[in-house]
């Protein structure tokens, strides 16, 4: 499975954006980030070509949460997407970058008062709506007009974990349609001079191959629009689906395709709209994962070679103990996340001998249960493919153990965009 620029070179290494992988290993040390620049930039313009031809007025953001840091703002700035971030620590990373705050949406379902002010401060384009409190507390720390929109929960059980559900009936995010809170909030932002309402906004989930599910939520936003229209005479010239598109993993996973999800998308928000005759309204989306995972491996030194004699039949007994684990990526364990594996200096090589490849930490921390690779020893560096999302941003100082260096590659040329931290900045706040 070889994605964005990912290639075998002339030495049987693993070579990502020009760069040999084992020299990124040696130079910059392990476990390390690497990002595929011109993967990222490419997965963008992939969003903005297929959307184009079907809808001008699509707003493409990209979702902070997948993975965020000041060179990151910059790309995705110089690509001309949106931002929605999640926290007053995003918004602080993209004023640090100079994103334009007018192409920034603050997202969360509890934002604090320091961030409510900060996003007012900074003017950014919409604050979105999450509950009837944060609502209240915002009109109070208004001064002047606040561009919003109100996140509902759709009702849609998107066929994913349980923990990446966003959009369902036990939904913690969002005003839900059912018990009519969802109107209640568009009365009160209509009836506060404050607020500017832009338009409506929903999220099912991530990881999701199911395009029907994307239609289901575009049906049912359309279906709330009209409804909010018959009642209360607004009508909604912005929709926003959000994102969790899902992207590869393993090679058993299905692959899917931007265009086909652009077309059903668009297809479903016209259909709705007739169906209601309800005016088209603009549309928005917030690919994350989708624009960014597949940008992403991380490099690990194998560090032991162990021979386990347990009997778990799905299990190999070889197991690889690596410098990483769930300190800088939590994601297996949090939810069984699952990975490809490549060992970099012999990628030419068949990948055919069964490892388990596990962490350092304290845990029993696999990072891929069942991995295959040629036959691995002590020294070797491997790389785990598709962690651009959610690897990066989940990272800890669990155990004490500094986070990761991250380097961007592109055209034979690396830079270090995240400085590997030292034992003095684990220690940097203790007191």
């Amino acid at each position: 499975m070889r994605l964005g620029t990912q290639r075998v070179n002339a030495q049987g290494h693993l070579e990502i954006g020009g760069c040999d992988a084992l020299a990124l290993a040696e130079t910059y040390g392990t476990p390390l980030y690497v990002l595929d620049e011109d993967a990222l930039r490419t997965r963008c313009r992939d969003y903005k070509d297929a959307f184009a031809p079907l809808k001008p007025d699509v707003h493409i953001a990209y979702a902070a949460k997948a993975a965020l840091n000041r060179a990151l703002c910059q790309i995705i700035a110089d690509e001309g997407l949106g931002l929605d971030v999640a926290s007053g620590g995003e918004l602080y990373t993209a004023q640090q970058a100079g994103f334009p705050p007018a192409r920034i949406h603050l997202h969360g379902v509890y934002k604090t008062d320091d961030e409510l002010r900060m996003a007012i401060d900074a003017g950014v384009g919409a604050i979105v709506l999450d509950n009837f409190e944060e609502m209240a507390r915002l009109s109070r720390l208004a001064a002047g007009e606040v561009p919003v929109m109100l996140r509902i929960a759709p009702e849609v059980d998107a066929d994913t974990h349980p923990l990446i559900r966003t959009g369902q009936r036990d939904s913690k995010f969002g005003f839900h349609l059912l018990n009519g809170d969802a109107e209640r909030a568009v009365e009160q932002v209509l009836g506060e001079a404050r607020f500017r309402l832009l338009g409506f906004h929903c999220h099912i989930g991530s990881q999701i191959s199911d395009l029907g599910a994307f239609a289901a939520a575009a049906h049912a936003m359309v279906a709330f629009a009209d409804t909010v229209r018959q009642r209360y005479g607004y009508t909604a010239p912005l929709l926003n689906i959000g994102g969790g598109l899902a992207v590869r993993y393993t090679p058993d996973d299905p692959a899917v395709c931007i265009r086909a999800y652009a077309q059903t998308l668009v297809g479903a928000l016209r259909e709705a709209c007739q169906q209601h005759d309800y005016p088209e309204p603009a549309l928005g989306i917030e690919p994350g994962r989708s624009l960014i995972a597949e940008a992403g491996i991380t490099l690990y030194r194998v560090g032991a070679v162990k021979h386990i004699p347990h009997e778990n039949p799905n299990l190999p007994r070889e197991y690889l103990i690596v410098d990483g684990g769930v300190s800088d990526n939590p994601r297996p364990q949090m939810y069984g996340a699952r990975y490809t594996a490549v060992h970099v200096s012999r990628a030419d090589e068949p990948h055919t001998r069964p490892y388990r490849i596990m962490g350092k930490h304290c845990e029993t921390d696999p990072i891929i249960d069942c991995a295959l690779l040629p036959e691995t020893r002590a020294g070797d560096v491997i790389t785990v493919l598709t962690t651009g999302a959610y690897a990066y941003s989940m990272s800890s100082q669990y155990n004490r153990y500094p986070r990761p260096a991250m380097v961007a590659v592109s055209g034979g040329t690396a830079r270090v965009i995240v400085e590997r931290e030292t034992y003095a900045d684990v220690a940097r706040m203790d007191r």
